[in-house]
């Protein structure tokens, strides 16, 4: 199994188009086995926490929601 490396580098190279790849991607779900959408998931999830900007438009996918932890 090949572990997922992502650097603030890579994600401070990345434009709008790439996350819109990106986010196509898991919209379509289309992978050869589950590992490989998670490994999109959680590029998408760490771009959205360093350029919040870019993942704006899809944080649908995300599931981010405010939760009670008590």
């Amino acid at each position: 199994m090949e572990t997922l490396c992502i650097s603030k580098r890579d994600i401070a190279a990345m434009s709008a188009v790439d996350v819109k790849e990106l986010a196509t991607r898991l919209e379509q779900d289309n992978y050869n086995n589950a590992f490989d959408g998670l490994n999109d998931w959680h590029l998408l999830r760490a771009i959205a926490f360093q350029r919040p900007e870019l993942v704006e438009p899809y944080l649908h996918l995300l599931d981010l929601e405010p939760y009670d932890e008590a």
